[in-house]
Formats: structure tokens, sequence, C-alpha cells
């Protein structure tokens, strides 16, 4: 690693050249960084917002799965059995599925050997159980906060291994320049802000992008609040993406973002509804849409494990819940409520389906409230809220559908580079691999393997150092330029407010760009979109540089997403995964519904 400056216009800008720049410090970052230094490249830099602040370390659910190849017991499995679970659920390349069956073992005993505490048995068998979409018990789990302790793990590793980490940095632009040897794109390095708003150059033979998924895109959201994503920087770059179209979307809390699913959802708690403020006109808004209230309750019981919104669940599954919960918040402007206190009004155990009885009857937990129910199976699910100041044992719990995970992304190969911009490798969410119908815990397993695949690519086939130092140069002066003339645009603007910008795109992205979609909304928000970006590609609110810098890359992604599920609904794919497609001309999947619910299926 060495350093220099160029100076534009009167500016300095100082430069750091190394051989591999990691961006993000997610589990996956983490892992390709370790890997590289297992594999004998040692010239290492990861630029990150904070080792704190990105998705994996501050996530989680109910139980926090990670799927891997089974471990235990008699169970037949084998990496192409494995990689047929993935192929089948859609829109995965069976190159990759075979690749991230393959490593999965190993990915799994490297975390193990690092400290994770994956449960075994007495004889040292990594126990499993069922996930969704898993014909077998690959998936496992510490608790709510898996990810959490494998990002803990690998900080460990990576400070162990003396791996540099430059926190508090904003990457605003990544740069390329065209490869002499064939004429195709190649990636150089980035531009960042550092935590005083000083801008920073970073030149590099290989860049791991692992900036996760695109949190900043969506009103509702359960990404955590610290991670917006970056995929808008690659887009820009000209990075090629697929699969945009297909993201998980589901139920979560929204004073502190959670997924409600598991046991929140399995010892049936009332729903209620109320006016804007919160408290009046309290209203157990779902009854009328069930045919009794054993059935209402039998469906909230079923979210618990069919937690995604799912469209073939909406007539006659639990994901009719959650677009009862669409319409009042959304469609009516009203707020909803998890009450864990208090049971649903006539609420009857012998009503219930015969799958949630035998469930609650074997857990022990045919008692008198959901709280209770609550404290015998789960007790740490209470903790955790008031680990955040919340306590749901006496406070009804705000929720909304919200955004999950993207299962689209940038475009990468079975080495996990682009396959169209060389020498940039895409690992986890931001990597477009994860299909439609994915395991649940696929990709933390995922994100693990490509950081194997990206470091020996590296280490055999990019280690000596081929970068003109001139073009990275020139590249970095032009960009420093361009940008210079962005922020003295902005100071003369009248631009809205940075936040003002964030919650266009995201209110546009909630309502046409999430799991209601339709061409009507999509055709008014597709030119919305471009010509709000349009206007952010000039200049944005000078009282923050960096956030309009961050709104500008969002800005393109949400227009690139919303033009993909446009172009999507257009060529007919309909309904798929988490997501449904309105139509006046489709089949109403609910007869208490109204007919704006038609819906077109795959």
């Amino acid at each position: 690693m060495r350093e220099e400056t160029i100076t534009t216009n009167g500016q300095t800008l100082p430069i750091t050249r190394v051989h591999t720049l990691i961006i993000g410090s997610g589990a996956a970052g983490l892992n390709a960084a370790v890997q590289l230094k297992a594999n004998g490249i040692d010239d290492v830099l990861i630029v990150s917002e904070g080792l704190h602040m990105g998705t994996s370390i501050n996530t989680g659910s109910d139980k926090q799965t990670y799927y891997k190849l089974s471990l235990c017991g008699m169970d037949a499995d084998a990496p192409e059995v494995m990689a047929e679970t993935y192929y089948e659920g859609g829109s995965m390349h069976g190159d990759l599925a075979l690749v991230e069956a393959s490593l999965s073992a190993r990915a799994f005993i490297h975390l193990v050997n690092l400290g994770v505490p994956f449960p075994r048995d007495a004889y040292g068998q990594f126990v499993g159980y069922k996930t969704d979409h898993d014909p077998r018990q690959r998936a496992t789990s510490i608790g709510p906060y898996t990810s959490r302790e494998m990002c803990k793990a690998l900080i460990r590793q990576v400070q162990a291994l003396g791996i540099p980490v430059r926190e508090g940095r904003n990457i605003i632009e990544l740069l390329t320049v065209e490869d002499t040897e064939d004429g195709t794109q190649r990636m150089t390095g980035a531009v960042a802000l550092d935590n005083h708003q000083k801008m920073e150059a970073y030149t590099a033979e290989n860049v791991i992008f692992a900036v996760g998924g695109p949190g900043g895109l969506y009103k509702t959201s359960v990404y955590p609040a610290v991670h917006t994503g970056a995929i808008g920087l690659a887009l820009m770059a000209g990075a090629k993406a697929q699969s945009l179209p297909e993201s998980q979307y589901g139920m979560a809390s929204t004073k502190f973002r959670w997924n409600v699913s598991g046991t929140y959802m399995q010892v049936i708690p009332r729903f209620i509804s109320t006016a804007a403020d919160g408290a009046s006109d309290p209203v157990e808004f779902m009854r009328p849409y069930f045919q009794s209230i054993g059935e209402m309750n039998s469906m909230v019981f079923l979210k618990g494990y069919q937690w995604p919104f799912d469209w073939r669940k909406v007539r006659g599954g639990s994901s009719i819940v959650d677009i009862l919960v669409y319409i009042e918040t959304v469609l009516k402007g009203r707020r909803v409520f998890m009450d864990f206190h208090t049971n649903p009004q006539d609420f009857d155990f012998n009503s219930l389906s015969e799958e949630a009885l035998t469930y609650l009857t074997k857990s022990e937990a045919l008692l008198d409230s959901p709280i209770a129910r609550l404290e015998k199976m789960n007790p740490g699910a209470i903790a955790l809220y008031m680990d955040h100041d919340i306590d749901i044992r006496s406070e009804p719990l705000e929720i909304a559908v919200c955004a999950q995970h993207n299962n689209g992304g940038l475009a990468g190969n079975a080495w996990w580079e682009s396959v169209n911009v060389k020498h940039m490798f895409v690992l986890g969410e931001v990597n477009g691999s994860h299909g439609v119908y994915r395991p649940g815990g696929a990709a933390l397993n995922s994100g693990q393997v490509g950081g194997f695949r990206a470091a020996e690519f590296i280490a055999n086939r990019y280690q000596d150092f081929t970068l003109s130092d001139a073009s990275a140069v020139h590249a970095i002066a032009q960009c420093h330029a361009e940008l210079l003339q962005w922020i003295s645009a902005s100071e003369s603007a009248h631009n809205p407010t940075w936040q003002e910008d964030r919650a266009e795109f995201q209110n546009r992205m909630s309502r046409a760009g999430a799991h209601i979609r339709s061409l009507e909304a999509l055709r008014v928000a597709v030119p919305e979109a471009w010509a709000q970006w349009k206007r952010l590609q000039k200049s944005g609110d000078p009282a923050n540089i960096g956030e309009s810098l961050r709104n500008r890359q969002l800005c393109f992604a949400h227009a690139v997403y919303l033009e993909a599920l446009l172009f999507s609904l257009e060529q007919g794919t309909g309904s798929r995964g988490s997501s449904i497609a309105l139509d006046p001309k489709g089949n109403l999947f609910h007869e208490s519904l109204d007919a704006i619910w038609r819906i077109v299926e795959e």
C-alpha cells in the first residue's frame, strides 16, 4: 500500500494504492479479506462506513438461519442434491448453485473454527432443522443474531491478521477504465468521503464490492436504519445486473426494525388498526375477511414459518395477512399494531387448525395470553425488544410490510466476478444470484462461499499488477473534477433538502416497486424516477454533501429497479415470488376484497 496526492482546480486529493480494495465490512466482505490473506495476498484494505454499521451485524430474526449441507445423522446429502434445491427455486444459475453447494461445508466449518457457536450434539454432529423451501434438514442457527456472531468472529480474525480497515468512509463513485487487452471495462478503484466530508481516492488492481442490499430505497424497510446500500454506484459505473424484480418482503416492527416471524406469530397476538395518531379508533381489522375466528387465528399462526410474503399463499394462505396490513397502513393511512397483552376477541384454542393446536400443545403453550405463550416458547423474543426500550408485555408493537432482502442484484460469474467489469467482484446480497424461492439462510452461505471464490481467483489469476498508474490517476482526476463541479453547482442551487429528496424516491419505491405492483403505477413511477435522477445528477443539498451524493446513487438505483419491474410486467411475468401483479383483467383472489385486488398469476 502506498500513498500520494493529486491536485485538481487547487484542491488536493489523497490517493491510496492497494492490490485489493474491499468495499463493505459485512460477513461477505470480511471473509473475503481473511481468504485473500490465506491465499497469499497481503496488500488488502477494507473501507467501510463502520464495522458495526452494516446489515449483517445489525439484523436478524426470531431464529436467524444459516443454510448448509447436512452434517448430521444418516441424511444422504451431496453437493449436487443441494444444488438441485437451489436451482428448483427459479432464477438460479445451475453453475452457481453447484458452487454454493460444493463449498458449503468448507465455508461453514471455517466459521466454526473461528468460534461461531453453531449447535452440535454430544457426538459433534451439527444438528439441523427444516427451513422454508428446504426438502431436508440443512438449516442451523445460533439464535436471533446468527449473522452478528459471524461478523464478530470474522472481525476478530481480520484484526488478528492485521488487515487494515478504514471506517467512516462513504463511497461516492466507482472508477473504471478501458482494459488495454480487449477493450472491455475494468474496475480501477473508488472515490470516498471520509468522516470529515473530505474526499479521498483509492486505486486498486481488484475491487471486492460487498455493500449489502438496497436498504435505502424503501420507506418501509427492515434493513437497519444505518444501512442504505450502494448498488447504485455499480449501476452508474455500467455493471450489469440481473433478477432485480426478485425481492423478499414481510411484516416487521417499525420502531425497532425486526422481522416479526417465528414465535412472534405462532403465539397468535391480537392485530389492531388505529387512526394515524396511533391510539384512537382501535379495530381488530382482519375479522371481516375470514369465515371464522379460528381461520383468522390459524393464518396468523402460519405466518410464523411462512413469514416472507408469497403470492402463492395469498389465496387461501397466510399471505392474506400481509395484504390486510398493507390495506390498513398504505391505502387507508392507518397504523397497525400487534398486541401481545390481549388475545384476539373470542379466541378459542379449540377453533384453531389441527396444525396450530398440535404445535402449541407440544410446546406446552396453551396459556391465557399471547405474552404468556411467548414467555413459555421464546423468552428471548421479549428480551430482544426490551434491549431496544420496547416492552411488548404492555406496549403494542407497531408493524408494516417491509422490504427485507433483494434476491436480485449485480450479475457475477462462478467466481463472483462481474460479468462485464473485470477485476470487480460482487459478494453478498449485492450479488444477484439469490433466485426466487431460496431456502432460508441460503444468502449467508452464498456470501461466505463468494469470499472463498473471489480470493482464490484473485490469488491465482489477478495476483500481478496490470493496472496502468497513468490511466488510474487520469480516471481519478476526471472524477475529482466532476465531483467538485457538482458540489459547486449544489452550493448555488435552490434544491430540496436531502431528507426530502430521499423521502421522494423511498415513497415512490414502496408505493410502486415493492410487493404490490401494477403496470398502471409503474408507468407513472418510472418517468418520475428518471426526472428526479436528472435533477440529482446535476446538484444536491449543500447542507450535507455526503448524504446528497448518497441520494444520487440511490435515486439512480431506484429508477433502474422500477424500470426492471415495468419490463417484467410488460413481458407478462405476472405475480411471482414475494410480489403480486394487479390487473383489472386478472382474477379476484379473495371474495371479501375490493375489485382492485385482481391479480395476474405467474
